[in-house]
Protein backbone atom coordinates (compact mmCIF):
# COMPACT_ATOMS: atom_id res chain seq x y z
CA UNK A 1 0.00 0.00 0.00
CA UNK A 2 1.24 3.28 -0.86
CA UNK A 3 1.44 5.92 1.97
CA UNK A 4 -0.02 9.23 1.38
CA UNK A 5 2.86 11.96 1.90
CA UNK A 6 2.02 15.87 1.67
CA UNK A 7 2.98 18.97 2.90
CA UNK A 8 0.82 21.95 4.21
CA UNK A 9 1.54 25.68 3.63
CA UNK A 10 -0.11 28.83 4.80
CA UNK A 11 -0.82 31.72 1.66
CA UNK A 12 2.07 34.65 2.43
CA UNK A 13 0.59 38.08 2.22
CA UNK A 14 4.35 40.04 1.49
CA UNK A 15 6.46 40.05 -1.34
CA UNK A 16 9.12 38.58 0.71
CA UNK A 17 6.82 35.80 1.93
CA UNK A 18 6.02 34.73 -1.63
CA UNK A 19 9.53 34.44 -2.60
CA UNK A 20 10.27 32.48 0.49
CA UNK A 21 7.36 30.24 -0.31
CA UNK A 22 8.44 29.74 -3.79
CA UNK A 23 11.91 28.41 -2.23
CA UNK A 24 10.28 26.42 0.23
CA UNK A 25 8.13 24.49 -2.33
CA UNK A 26 10.80 23.91 -4.65
CA UNK A 27 12.96 22.36 -1.96
CA UNK A 28 10.11 20.39 -0.54
CA UNK A 29 9.15 19.53 -4.25
CA UNK A 30 12.17 17.23 -3.98
CA UNK A 31 10.43 15.01 -1.91
CA UNK A 32 7.23 14.24 -4.60
CA UNK A 33 4.93 14.57 -1.70
CA UNK A 34 1.43 13.34 -2.97
CA UNK A 35 0.12 16.76 -2.97
CA UNK A 36 0.92 20.66 -1.29
CA UNK A 37 -2.09 21.65 0.43
CA UNK A 38 -2.98 25.55 1.33
CA UNK A 39 -4.90 26.70 4.27
CA UNK A 40 -8.22 29.41 4.13
CA UNK A 41 -8.06 31.96 7.19
CA UNK A 42 -10.79 32.39 9.08
CA UNK A 43 -14.38 33.02 7.39
CA UNK A 44 -11.74 33.21 4.01
CA UNK A 45 -9.95 36.38 5.42
CA UNK A 46 -7.40 34.61 3.01
CA UNK A 47 -9.09 33.65 -0.12
CA UNK A 48 -7.50 35.45 -2.87
CA UNK A 49 -3.88 34.56 -1.26
CA UNK A 50 -5.43 31.10 -0.98
CA UNK A 51 -5.85 31.18 -4.28
CA UNK A 52 -3.09 32.88 -5.67
CA UNK A 53 -0.79 30.60 -3.82
CA UNK A 54 -2.76 27.20 -4.60
CA UNK A 55 -2.68 28.17 -8.75
CA UNK A 56 1.11 28.95 -8.82
CA UNK A 57 1.89 25.85 -7.06
CA UNK A 58 0.09 23.69 -9.32
CA UNK A 59 0.98 25.86 -12.81
CA UNK A 60 4.37 24.88 -11.36
CA UNK A 61 3.70 21.03 -11.81
CA UNK A 62 2.75 20.26 -8.44
CA UNK A 63 -0.47 18.56 -7.27
CA UNK A 64 -2.19 20.92 -4.61
CA UNK A 65 -5.13 21.40 -2.73
CA UNK A 66 -7.06 24.56 -1.33
CA UNK A 67 -8.34 24.74 1.62
CA UNK A 68 -12.19 25.84 1.67
CA UNK A 69 -13.62 26.91 4.73
CA UNK A 70 -17.24 27.47 5.24
CA UNK A 71 -18.36 29.19 8.11
CA UNK A 72 -19.63 32.92 7.13
CA UNK A 73 -20.10 31.58 3.07
CA UNK A 74 -22.72 31.21 0.89
CA UNK A 75 -23.83 28.63 -1.61
CA UNK A 76 -23.52 30.77 -4.13
CA UNK A 77 -19.96 31.79 -2.77
CA UNK A 78 -18.72 28.30 -2.50
CA UNK A 79 -20.03 27.51 -5.86
CA UNK A 80 -17.96 30.24 -7.54
CA UNK A 81 -14.96 29.00 -5.82
CA UNK A 82 -15.73 25.44 -7.02
CA UNK A 83 -16.23 26.55 -10.51
CA UNK A 84 -12.66 28.63 -9.98
CA UNK A 85 -11.19 25.60 -9.02
CA UNK A 86 -12.29 23.21 -11.91
CA UNK A 87 -11.13 25.73 -14.50
CA UNK A 88 -7.94 26.04 -12.74
CA UNK A 89 -7.26 22.40 -12.89
CA UNK A 90 -7.70 21.89 -8.99
CA UNK A 91 -8.77 18.43 -8.11
CA UNK A 92 -8.19 17.92 -4.55
CA UNK A 93 -9.75 20.03 -1.52
CA UNK A 94 -9.46 20.39 1.80
CA UNK A 95 -13.10 20.89 3.29
CA UNK A 96 -13.62 22.19 6.65
CA UNK A 97 -16.23 24.26 8.64
CA UNK A 98 -13.39 27.17 9.75
CA UNK A 99 -14.21 29.85 12.47
CA UNK A 100 -15.56 33.51 11.75
CA UNK A 101 -12.95 35.99 12.01
CA UNK A 102 -13.35 38.31 15.50
CA UNK A 103 -16.35 40.75 15.09
CA UNK A 104 -18.57 38.71 12.66
CA UNK A 105 -21.92 38.01 13.51
CA UNK A 106 -23.19 36.09 10.64
CA UNK A 107 -22.53 32.26 10.05
CA UNK A 108 -23.21 32.36 6.69
CA UNK A 109 -25.37 29.52 5.35
CA UNK A 110 -23.41 26.64 6.56
CA UNK A 111 -23.14 25.55 9.81
CA UNK A 112 -20.59 22.50 9.70
CA UNK A 113 -18.03 20.81 7.96
CA UNK A 114 -20.22 17.95 6.54
CA UNK A 115 -22.80 20.29 5.23
CA UNK A 116 -19.97 21.87 2.99
CA UNK A 117 -19.27 18.27 1.97
CA UNK A 118 -22.60 17.16 0.85
CA UNK A 119 -22.73 20.27 -0.95
CA UNK A 120 -19.45 20.15 -2.92
CA UNK A 121 -20.96 16.24 -4.15
CA UNK A 122 -24.18 17.91 -5.02
CA UNK A 123 -22.36 20.24 -7.28
CA UNK A 124 -19.96 18.36 -8.56
CA UNK A 125 -20.25 15.03 -8.22
CA UNK A 126 -16.95 13.25 -8.18
CA UNK A 127 -14.76 15.72 -9.60
CA UNK A 128 -13.05 16.53 -6.77
CA UNK A 129 -11.19 14.45 -3.94
CA UNK A 130 -12.36 15.57 -0.56
CA UNK A 131 -10.24 15.95 2.56
CA UNK A 132 -11.67 16.47 5.81
CA UNK A 133 -9.91 16.73 9.35
CA UNK A 134 -9.96 14.75 12.34
CA UNK A 135 -9.31 15.58 16.09
CA UNK A 136 -7.69 12.45 17.81
CA UNK A 137 -7.66 14.87 20.73
CA UNK A 138 -11.44 16.01 19.70
CA UNK A 139 -11.90 19.19 18.95
CA UNK A 140 -11.64 22.46 21.79
CA UNK A 141 -15.23 23.00 20.64
CA UNK A 142 -16.60 19.62 20.98
CA UNK A 143 -18.75 18.97 23.87
CA UNK A 144 -17.26 15.37 24.81
CA UNK A 145 -15.01 12.86 22.57
CA UNK A 146 -18.37 10.83 21.54
CA UNK A 147 -19.46 13.91 19.89
CA UNK A 148 -16.88 14.91 17.86
CA UNK A 149 -16.21 11.16 16.59
CA UNK A 150 -19.54 11.75 15.13
CA UNK A 151 -19.07 14.69 13.93
CA UNK A 152 -16.43 13.47 11.96
CA UNK A 153 -18.38 9.98 10.55
CA UNK A 154 -20.87 12.29 9.54
CA UNK A 155 -18.29 14.21 7.33
CA UNK A 156 -17.33 11.28 5.87
CA UNK A 157 -20.81 9.92 5.29
CA UNK A 158 -21.56 12.94 3.32
CA UNK A 159 -19.00 11.90 0.46
CA UNK A 160 -15.24 12.69 1.92
CA UNK A 161 -12.64 10.55 0.37
CA UNK A 162 -10.14 10.82 2.90
CA UNK A 163 -9.52 12.41 6.34
CA UNK A 164 -5.72 14.33 8.19
CA UNK A 165 -5.47 15.26 11.62
CA UNK A 166 -4.47 17.81 14.10
CA UNK A 167 -1.14 17.30 14.55
CA UNK A 168 -0.61 15.29 18.61
CA UNK A 169 2.63 14.10 20.06
CA UNK A 170 0.65 11.55 21.92
CA UNK A 171 0.38 8.38 19.57
CA UNK A 172 -1.77 6.80 21.90
CA UNK A 173 -4.74 9.44 21.05
CA UNK A 174 -4.54 8.84 17.10
CA UNK A 175 -4.37 5.07 17.53
CA UNK A 176 -7.54 4.96 19.96
CA UNK A 177 -9.42 7.58 17.68
CA UNK A 178 -8.81 5.31 14.67
CA UNK A 179 -10.44 2.62 16.51
CA UNK A 180 -13.29 4.36 17.36
CA UNK A 181 -13.99 5.41 13.99
CA UNK A 182 -13.09 2.06 12.26
CA UNK A 183 -15.79 0.36 15.05
CA UNK A 184 -18.42 3.09 13.88
CA UNK A 185 -17.86 2.32 10.14
CA UNK A 186 -15.75 4.44 8.97
CA UNK A 187 -13.04 3.19 6.39
CA UNK A 188 -11.68 6.19 4.81
CA UNK A 189 -7.92 6.79 5.12
CA UNK A 190 -6.89 8.81 8.11
CA UNK A 191 -3.66 10.48 7.87
CA UNK A 192 -1.95 11.64 11.27
CA UNK A 193 -0.97 15.34 11.09
CA UNK A 194 2.98 16.17 11.85
CA UNK A 195 3.97 19.18 13.12
CA UNK A 196 8.11 19.28 13.09
CA UNK A 197 9.50 21.49 16.40
CA UNK A 198 11.09 24.29 15.81
CA UNK A 199 10.50 26.60 18.36
CA UNK A 200 8.74 26.03 21.94
CA UNK A 201 6.97 29.50 22.05
CA UNK A 202 5.32 29.07 19.03
CA UNK A 203 4.46 25.42 19.42
CA UNK A 204 3.25 26.44 23.00
CA UNK A 205 0.94 29.39 21.35
CA UNK A 206 -0.43 27.15 18.51
CA UNK A 207 -1.05 24.42 20.89
CA UNK A 208 -3.03 26.27 23.09
CA UNK A 209 -5.12 27.86 20.33
CA UNK A 210 -6.11 24.40 18.59
CA UNK A 211 -6.27 22.40 21.63
CA UNK A 212 -3.32 20.15 20.57
CA UNK A 213 -1.92 18.41 23.90
CA UNK A 214 2.05 19.36 24.20
CA UNK A 215 2.84 15.83 27.02
CA UNK A 216 4.65 17.46 30.23
CA UNK A 217 7.83 15.48 29.52
CA UNK A 218 8.51 17.18 26.14
CA UNK A 219 6.66 20.95 27.25
CA UNK A 220 9.29 20.52 29.97
CA UNK A 221 12.38 19.51 28.25
CA UNK A 222 11.64 22.33 25.47
CA UNK A 223 11.34 25.02 28.32
CA UNK A 224 14.55 23.86 29.77
CA UNK A 225 16.63 25.01 26.56
CA UNK A 226 15.65 28.68 26.65
CA UNK A 227 16.86 30.12 24.19
CA UNK A 228 18.88 27.52 22.78
CA UNK A 229 17.72 27.28 19.40
CA UNK A 230 20.06 24.29 17.95
CA UNK A 231 19.12 22.28 21.23
CA UNK A 232 15.35 22.38 20.44
CA UNK A 233 15.51 21.54 16.99
CA UNK A 234 17.72 18.98 17.57
CA UNK A 235 15.53 17.37 20.41
CA UNK A 236 12.33 18.00 18.16
CA UNK A 237 13.70 16.43 15.37
CA UNK A 238 14.00 13.17 17.67
CA UNK A 239 10.71 13.32 18.70
CA UNK A 240 8.70 14.02 16.09
CA UNK A 241 10.70 11.36 13.82
CA UNK A 242 10.08 8.86 16.53
CA UNK A 243 6.46 9.47 16.21
CA UNK A 244 6.56 9.12 12.56
CA UNK A 245 8.31 5.65 12.86
CA UNK A 246 5.43 4.51 15.65
CA UNK A 247 2.95 5.36 13.33
CA UNK A 248 4.21 3.97 10.27
CA UNK A 249 4.87 1.47 11.80
CA UNK A 250 1.14 1.19 13.35
CA UNK A 251 -0.22 0.94 9.79
CA UNK A 252 -0.56 4.75 9.12
CA UNK A 253 -1.71 5.71 5.89
CA UNK A 254 0.34 8.30 4.96
CA UNK A 255 1.88 11.63 6.57
CA UNK A 256 0.94 14.95 6.37
CA UNK A 257 3.10 18.05 7.15
CA UNK A 258 2.59 21.55 8.85
CA UNK A 259 5.25 22.84 7.46
CA UNK A 260 5.00 26.87 8.50
CA UNK A 261 6.49 27.64 5.66
CA UNK A 262 9.76 25.86 6.10
CA UNK A 263 11.42 23.25 4.27
CA UNK A 264 14.64 22.31 6.81
CA UNK A 265 12.68 20.15 9.90
CA UNK A 266 9.90 18.58 7.43
CA UNK A 267 13.47 17.53 4.77
CA UNK A 268 15.25 15.76 7.70
CA UNK A 269 12.58 14.24 9.14
CA UNK A 270 11.52 12.78 5.36
CA UNK A 271 14.97 12.09 5.02
CA UNK A 272 15.62 9.95 8.61
CA UNK A 273 12.56 8.14 8.03
CA UNK A 274 14.10 7.31 4.30
CA UNK A 275 10.79 8.30 2.53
Amino acid sequence: MSLELSIEFFPPQTAEGIEKLRTTVTRLAVLKPEFFSVTYGAGGSTREHTLTTVTEIAAAGHPAAPHLSCIGSTREGIREMLAIFTERGIRRIVALRGDLPSGMADAGEFRYANELVAFIRSETGDRFFIEVAAYPEWHPQARNPREDLLNFKRKVDAGADSAITQYFYNADAYEHFVDQARALGVAVPIVPGIMPIGSYSKLARFSDACGAEIPRWIREQLRSYGDDTASIRAFGLDVVTRLCEHLLAGGAPGLHFYTLNQAALTTAIWQRLDL
